[in-house]
């Protein structure tokens, strides 16, 4: 018997192989191509890419509603009635998902909701690093299970830099004129989970092969991060070329492990094609 199950949404974009090599449950978030309403995970993410390029909008995305939750606690607490369910959430300021999963939790004493504060492999990082931890730890109890939880998600340090301005002018988070020009000067924003928030906190400007190692140069330093592993991500669109760019510097830089994982339908909306993802522990 496991005595805690982890339950993520898909928007934490777990590898198939590790969730079931760990048991992990995952909830689908949504994504709305105009009328038409997608569980997260249920389609080929190219189809974000070619829904832009066909109507010159954005998909919405959704968190996950309280039915969501209720369905899916109930379908663990049917195969695993023992078991505590810890749902470590995707940054609850940027989405439903958190406070959906809270309200189900309600009159459900065998689940506990953690805010993670982070998304994507932000998020990924810190749920393998907990399952790994619980795997290690089985006379841990529900208060120390929680309180590592949240020390591992403490640690995580995460960004994400699109390719180019597209998606966020066609979402509405930049003007015409912004995109038109950052595209023009090949300027790349850094978006950083700063406290659960999304925020821009530097731009880089070049081709996104010579962006990439100096994206990657400045994360690994500015957030003193421990060399166990490293964990990288991307949207469609992202050349194998630019994969073995960026495993080669993180093999510079001393990382024993790297990890790669492939966005989902959610961040896969808000990056646009070839964005690029990071994520790692910091000392």
């Amino acid at each position: 018997m496991k005595k805690f199950i982890l339950l993520v949404e898909t928007g934490a974009d777990i590898p198939k192989d590790l969730a079931e090599r760990y048991e992990i449950y995952i909830v689908p978030m949504h994504v709305g191509f105009g009328d038409v309403v997608k569980d997260d995970g249920s389609f080929p993410t190219t189809e974000v890419c070619e829904y832009y390029e066909r109507t010159g909008r954005v998909p919405k995305t959704m968190g996950c509603n309280p039915e969501d939750f209720t369905k899916i606690y109930d379908q663990i607490h049917a195969q695993h009635p023992e078991s505590h369910i810890l749902y470590m959430a995707y940054s609850a300021v940027t989405t439903c998902s958190f406070q959906s999963g809270k309200i189900a939790a309600e009159g459900r004493d065998y689940v506990s909701c953690i805010d993670t504060k982070h998304v994507t492999v932000g998020q990924c990082s810190a749920v393998i690093r907990l399952a790994q931890q619980l795997e290690q730890h089985p006379e841990w109890t529900l208060a120390q299970a929680e309180e590592a939880a949240r020390q591992i998600c403490g640690t995580v340090r995460m960004c994400f830099i699109p390719s180019n301005l597209d998606y966020l002018r066609a979402g509405g988070r930049v003007s015409n004129a912004t995109a038109i020009c950052g595209n023009l000067l090949g300027i790349h924003p850094k978006i950083e989970l700063v406290d659960g928030y999304l925020r821009a906190t530097k731009k880089y400007r070049g081709r996104m092969g010579k962006v990439l190692c100096r994206l990657i140069s400045d994360f690994v330093a500015e957030n003193a991060l421990e060399r166990e592993e490293l964990w990288m991500g991307h949207t469609p669109g992202f050349t194998e070329e630019l994969k073995q760019k960026a495993n080669a510097l993180a093999q510079e830089l001393g990382f024993q492990m790297i990890h790669w994982i492939h966005t989902g339908g959610v961040i896969t909306t808000h990056g646009g094609s070839n964005a690029f993802c990071i994520a790692g522990f910091a000392k």
